[in-house]
């Protein structure tokens, strides 16, 4: 049957426009979560702190808030605003998974929202260079002191029962706590003969972690293992970004063992495997890896790197030299400085964590 002009062209309109909306999304509908999580809160250290560090201009800590941080989209003079605070150039892990759940990017920091408030989307209160233990020398909350701050806000109805029934957490501990400058305050071990011991204690504040957050009511926990801590560049610079440390490597590996262990038995956890992520694009034997692999030259080579000794990416002298390189494409190298990933390092590593995290979303919540 032939249909009318008018209809026709009202018809092709709305096809026109539902496409519209779906290529301004981003990310193709096929490929985000079914369910509706509304909401999601994030907890953790630098690979998912969106602004929570304080912005003292000119201290290392405070490096994330100044250029080249931030600078994917925009001059060689300024850090993006929309994006500011992140430890990378542009998106890092959280932005990414936010959008696998519908949102534009991860939900807003603490520090930068009012008490009385909570963004629909949720909130981050990842702190970078946090762990599960305290620092003595720093004023860094813990995961449990992050974990508190959240249940207050629920306590307080700030953040209602209905959001928290769509919510998905995330915990991200990514190896602060093995730090051996760290100066960690309790429980850090003083010989190998303490280690294992000491990745136990981590693991275990992890799963203490998640039980609370269960408790109050977050529906869904995601958790990060640990990622090859060994084939950072903080790790790989000294034999000339050639060869990953074997013992960092260990070391994570142990960490993501007890971690599998206690979280295996919980259900409405799923543990993000970044090991097996960063392995197969980094780390992987000769002829194998994963396809994202393939897209990077600089594997275990920071793009952006310090040219004093004990300097950070982004310093300036007090005359307002430069005193750090930067590569030519931050799109060809995984990492963006001596310990994170860049922004195509991130969407390559969530590419590969794509379909299980997905698959784990969809499927129904278990009282």
């Amino acid at each position: 049957m032939k249909l009318p002009p008018a209809v026709a062209c009202l018809l092709l309109l709305v096809v026109v426009f539902a496409a519209a909306r779906v290529e301004a999304r981003g990310t193709p509908s096929s490929k985000r979560s079914k369910n509706q999580w509304s909401s999601m809160f994030v907890f953790g250290d630098d690979f998912v702190d969106n602004g929570n560090v304080p912005n003292n201009i000119g201290e290392k800590t405070s490096r994330q808030w100044s250029y080249p941080y931030g600078s994917y989209l925009n001059t060689h003079y300024a850090t993006s605003p929309v994006l500011a605070g992140r430890f990378s150039n542009y998106r890092m892990q959280s932005d990414f998974i936010a959008r696998m759940l519908g949102l534009n990017e991860a939900p807003p920091a603490y520090e930068l929202t009012s008490d009385q408030s909570s963004d629909s989307s949720g909130m981050t209160f990842a702190f970078g260079g946090a762990g599960v233990f305290k620092v003595k020398t720093k004023k860094v909350p813990t995961l449990a002191a992050q974990v508190q701050t959240f249940k207050r806000l629920v306590n307080d109805g700030v953040i209602s029962t209905h959001q928290l029934h769509h919510s998905v957490a995330l915990i991200a501990i990514s190896g602060n706590d093995y730090m051996s400058d760290s100066d960690i305050e309790t429980g850090f071990y003083t010989s190998f003969d303490d280690l294992d011991t000491y990745i136990g204690n981590v693991a275990t504040e992890i799963l203490d972690n998640v039980a609370q957050l269960q408790m109050l009511g977050v529906r869904k926990v995601l958790v990060n293992n640990l990622h090859p801590i060994g084939c950072t560049p903080l790790h790989t610079s000294s034999n000339n970004y050639t060869t990953c440390d074997l013992l960092g490597n260990y070391g994570a590996s142990v960490h993501n063992k007890y971690l599998k262990q206690m979280l295996d038995e919980r259900d409405n956890v799923h543990i993000l495997d970044l090991y097996s992520a960063f392995t197969d694009i980094v780390n992987h034997a000769p002829g194998g890896g994963s396809d994202q692999s393939k897209d990077f030259d600089g594997k275990l080579t920071p793009c952006c790197e310090s040219t004093d000794e004990g300097g950070f990416c982004g310093e300036r002298s007090h005359s307002g030299k430069r005193l750090y390189d930067l590569c030519e494409n931050p799109d060809k190298t995984f990492y963006w400085d001596q310990t994170h990933p860049t922004h195509a390092g991130w969407e390559a590593v969530m590419k590969a964590l794509q379909q299980p995290l997905t698959e784990f979303l969809d499927e129904d919540y278990i009282a």
